[in-house]
């Protein structure tokens, strides 16, 4: 028996497995209680576990569904150093509907915007962000296209350029001669110096960019061309070579006959005849030129006027492409002193200046003589 007062510790025995037990005193746990806070902190943690899954499918979710767009093709235009935000921001206000802070996130992550190309990048419906993200990252632009046109002069290539919606107008200001010292030619006149051609570029891309490209492309033909020249031509150097090329440019568009006409040409410079073409007349009257070629215009003196001055004028009157620097360094052997249109696009040649002149008569005065 217990003495009368404090009550004993209790006890008792597991006779089932031999082993003595006590009773928890106060402020002690027994096993059950214990068995009750593990399974609390586990639920705790199976709760932040599946919350966790739920945002990490949430989010990947958001990264791999098809972004609603207003419109089927989207385009921005990426500036140089723009941040991932300022991308985000510009695609949300074109109506793709993205979480921009995850696109932010996501961009940085793969480093989408490290070394970003600026340009115009155009997205379509059914696009993921992921596949946003991966577009800028590739660097993958839309190429703008500016096509400079044989036979055009130095005046509307520039033209072109200041009107081109994508390209930078780092020229606009320039005057001739600064403009060839920024692309590195030591010429004084920049009429030939451009190669006629397609480029291909990314908005944004500077206009002085293309120009130095097509200067360079049209020296390298040039030097190729004289290089693979025919023997004793009457030209002194590769620029006399391209002042005769812009010359066959202008006479015809006919690529089967610019070699023919080189041939006249070489044939007359030989000979030291005048060269008497239109072109160069027209060339040097300017803006006085009004579409009619009068017979005053071709007797009023100018250093372009090959009607009155003998030779090579002093420039090129238009850019060459590379068939007509072909046709004037290696022309086709002929006996023509001249020629004449037909008025279908083709050209009459002739040896004699009595056959010239019934050519004349038939092809430009309807028979009159």
């Amino acid at each position: 028996m217990s003495a009368p007062g404090r009550p004993k510790r209790a006890s008792f025995e597991l006779e089932r497995e031999g082993r003595s037990v006590s009773a928890p005193g106060p402020g002690e746990c027994g096993p059950r209680h214990r068995r009750y806070e593990r399974g609390g902190v586990l639920a705790v943690l199976a709760i932040l576990f599946l919350l966790l899954l739920a945002a990490a499918a949430f989010l990947w979710w958001q990264i791999e569904r098809p972004l609603p767009m207003r419109d089927d093709r989207v385009e921005i235009m990426v500036p140089a150093g723009s941040s991932a935000r300022a991308i985000g921001e510009a695609l949300d206000a074109r109506g793709v509907d993205l979480d921009v802070n995850l696109f932010v996130a996501v961009a940085r992550f793969r480093e989408a915007t490290r070394r970003l190309r600026a340009g115009r990048y155009e997205f379509t419906r059914g696009m993921r962000l992921a596949d946003v993200v991966e577009k800028l990252r590739r660097g993958e632009t839309l190429k703008e296209r500016l096509t400079i046109v044989e036979g055009w002069t130095f005046r509307d290539m520039r033209a072109a350029l200041a009107a081109h919606p994508f390209l930078r107008r780092d020229s606009v200001a320039l005057s001739d001669a600064d403009l060839l010292a920024a692309v590195g030619a030591d010429a004084t006149h920049p009429e030939g110096l451009f190669a006629p051609d397609t480029y291909v570029f990314d908005a944004g891309s500077s206009d002085l960019d293309l120009l130095r490209q097509a200067y360079r492309m049209q020296q390298a033909r040039l030097v190729r061309a004289w290089d693979d020249r025919s023997g004793e031509l009457p030209l002194k150097s590769p620029y006399e070579a391209l002042v005769l090329a812009s010359i066959i440019e202008k006479e015809t568009g006919a690529s089967g006959e610019r070699a023919r006409i080189g041939g006249v040409f070489v044939n007359r410079l030989r000979l030291g005849m005048l060269l008497q073409t239109d072109p160069t007349v027209i060339y040097g009257m300017g803006e006085r030129f009004d579409g009619n070629l009068r017979k005053r215009d071709l007797t009023t003196d100018t250093p372009y006027n090959t009607y009155t001055r003998g030779g090579l004028p002093p420039t090129p009157i238009a850019l060459p492409g590379q068939a007509a620097i072909e046709a004037a360094l290696k022309p086709e052997p002929t006996r023509a002193l001249y020629f004449v249109s037909r008025g279908d696009g083709t050209t009459q040649f002739s040896e004699t200046l009595a056959e010239h002149n019934r050519a004349v008569a038939k092809y430009q005065l309807g028979g009159r003589r």
